[in-house]
């Protein structure tokens, strides 16, 4: 008999014997590694913790206790433990389940979590809260709320993770961090921390740190207090009290590691870390891609792989297969930037976690003594590169959108403020699908606008992302920025020249001596404006521009169009508030046109969650369809003297 599907909630999950706990474990493994076969879906990170999930909720009742997820993409069990298994069927799809904790989905998730080292914060935050409310859990209060928060070691090494621990070590109630170690974040980890865990792992066992425990507590920082809390910790605890312990130096009484697929060591820890009312890590071994020798053996191509198949699921040393898809911006980057690399001695490259993401995996492959991965450490990754710029570097950083936000006072204050050459490469810019919400890359434009000396580009194709990149190899007065989506590359235009990136210039790439209406795209979107166009047939005359920059915008095109009264669109899939519209409509106003005739389209104030990015683009009504609809409204309302019903020559370049 199965038992998953028995599982409406922790209740059901508590009212089986320890016994039931292996099968119910292989079940749930089952289930999130055939639904990630059909949909995708972070399957490595999933099936590392598929245990360590079964056992928190087995021990704590989140229903009442507080849990944080760090980053979130391993909460696949957690949701298939909650109530949530009808909507696994639809993966990270529409109205399906979201790949990360989504409170809209549940109350056990408590924040939509998509960015490495918060969860300690946060958890901060709600334990100082439950506190102050009189709900939190200490020697006074024996029914009050625990907090536990899940972090990987990757993750831990975050900026955000040291203040969090800082902060942490503070506390005088219960709150546990469970320091779920794999060896592995998307890639390998990065650093001197995670040298230091790879020594932990390989030093010490069991039956020293029982040996040593009673000692080590007299010894580490506190003194007599960690002395004391030392005879407050249970017997498995006290066994596996870690006597070189760095988190000691918190003032967090540390564990561990202890096996993270042993249900039975689990429990007893979490049962014994449960009734301790002061700060602990429990440090936590478990195997990425855990069940699967495929996921096992290459846990970074299985973290979030598309939808795949494995002819041989029973053969060691089997490979998944993925589907085919067509070629992506990351691949075109990745091979650009190697042969940019070929041809220029002081390109350097970086990344903070996301090689293969990013592309700089190929890049790292062919240059290694000049390219880096800093792990997930975005802050420290930027200021890095300002160093190698101001020594005379051409540093390249790839990042994904929305993970350079984390690192924006460092662009502004030791790079923009400097003005130093460092240059960004923004992956996975604008709408991005699957991930939804937390992964959008939504703001950069905004951001990156207000900094004096910015030059802020976008690429809508492979040949003008080969150009820009080009661009910046040579562009030395300041930042430099280049956006590009999670998306294929088109080839629409591909058998036109691309003409070299001039800074403030746009490209025309379809254009009317007299038009009826112009429309500034850019990056991708000049793709889907082009796709409108063809919905229109013969019925207007539009212009369509490759923007290129949203700093410096076209300034002289747009005068020479205004100035004629001719209307004009512009489409970004950023947000419309301080996008690419934005900068237009502000250098429009600075040398007086009449910004009346601008028209801007781009993601609205909402959010958009999972779905398929297609869909996304239908939802911000920036499709093709809503494009096309647009650009007729425009026209009809624009004076009658600016339209005629006789198209004149195209000019497509």
């Amino acid at each position: 008999m199965q038992i998953l599907p028995t599982i409406h909630s922790p209740a059901d999950l508590k009212a089986l014997a320890p016994s039931a706990l292996p099968q119910l474990a292989a079940e749930v493994r089952k289930a999130i590694c055939d639904q990630c076969m059909t949909s995708g879906g972070h399957l490595a990170p999933n099936l590392g913790v598929v245990e360590l999930t079964i056992a928190m909720h087995y021990v704590f009742d989140f229903s009442r206790d507080r849990m944080l997820w760090d980053v979130g993409h391993q909460c696949y069990t957690h949701k298939l433990l909650t109530g949530r298994q009808a909507l696994l069927g639809r993966l990270r799809q529409r109205d399906g389940m979201a790949g990360f904790p989504e409170p809209r989905e549940s109350a056990y998730d408590l924040f939509s979590v998509g960015h490495a080292g918060t969860a300690i914060s946060t958890a901060v935050g709600m334990a100082r809260g439950d506190s102050l409310n009189g709900e939190g859990f200490d020697g006074t209060n024996p029914n009050g709320r625990r907090v536990v928060s899940l972090i990987g070691d990757a993750s831990i090494v975050n900026g955000l993770a040291m203040e969090g621990l800082n902060s942490a070590g503070t506390l005088r109630r219960q709150f546990l961090v469970v320091l779920n170690d794999n060896g592995m974040s998307i890639a390998k980890p990065q650093g001197a921390l995670a040298s230091y865990f790879d020594r932990l792992r390989m030093s010490h066992g069991y039956a020293e740190f029982k040996k040593r425990a009673k000692d080590v507590a007299k010894l580490i920082p506190g003194g007599r207090e960690m002395s004391e809390l030392y005879h407050r910790m249970g017997d498995m605890s006290k066994a596996a009290i870690s006597h070189d312990a760095w988190f000691e130096h918190f003032g967090i009484v540390a564990v561990g590691p202890i096996d993270g697929h042993d249900f039975n060591s689990l429990i007893e820890f979490f049962t014994e870390a449960k009734h301790f009312d002061r700060p602990m890590v429990l440090h936590v071994k478990t195997v990425k891609g855990k069940g699967f020798s495929f996921c096992e053996s290459d846990p970074s191509a299985t973290h979030s792989p598309g939808p795949f198949s494995v002819p041989d699921m029973e053969s060691e040393g089997c490979r998944i297969e993925l589907k085919k898809s067509s070629r992506s911006f990351t691949s075109a980057v990745g091979e650009a930037l190697t042969d940019i690399m070929k041809r220029d001695a002081k390109v350097v490259a970086c990344t903070a976690a996301m090689p293969d993401g990013t592309g700089i995996s190929k890049v790292a492959a062919a240059f290694p003594e000049r390219t880096w991965d800093t792990g997930i450490c975005e802050s420290h990754a930027m200021d890095m590169m300002a160093g190698l710029a101001k020594t005379g570097w051409k540093p390249f950083f790839a990042v994904y959108s929305t993970f350079m936000q984390r690192a924006f006072d460092q662009v502004f204050q030791e790079v923009a403020l400097q003005g130093l050459p460092v240059r960004l490469l923004l992956d996975r810019a604008g709408l991005v699908g699957n991930d939804g919400a937390v992964h959008h890359g939504f703001c950069d434009i905004s951001l990156l606008a207000s900094l004096p000396n910015a030059v802020l580009m976008a690429a809508m194709d492979e040949p003008s992302l080969k150009a820009a990149l080009e661009f910046m190899r040579k562009h030395d007065a300041g930042l430099s920025a280049l956006r590009y989506p999670r998306d294929a590359v088109s080839d629409l235009f591909t058998k036109q020249d691309c003409p070299e990136f001039v800074v403030g210039k746009a490209r025309a790439l379809v254009e009317h001596a007299s038009p009826d209406v112009a429309v500034l795209a850019y990056g991708v979107m000049a793709i889907e404006s082009a796709t409108a166009l063809t919905s229109l047939d013969s019925e207007y005359r539009v212009n369509l521009y490759d923007a290129r920059f949203a700093k410096p915008v076209d300034i002289q095109l747009l005068e020479s169009l205004l100035s004629k009264n001719i209307p004009v669109v512009t489409v970004e899939d950023h947000s419309v508030r301080g996008g690419f519209g934005s900068c237009v409509l502000e250098a429009c106003n600075e040398r007086g046109l009449d910004t009346r005739l601008i028209t801007r389209m781009g993601l609205p104030d909402q959010w958009i969650y999972q779905g398929e990015r297609r869909e996304q683009l239908v939802e911000a009504g920036i499709d093709a369809t809503n494009i096309a609809r647009t650009i007729r409204a425009v026209v009809q309302a624009a004076p009658k003297a600016t339209r005629t019903t006789t198209p004149s020559k195209v000019r497509v370049s």
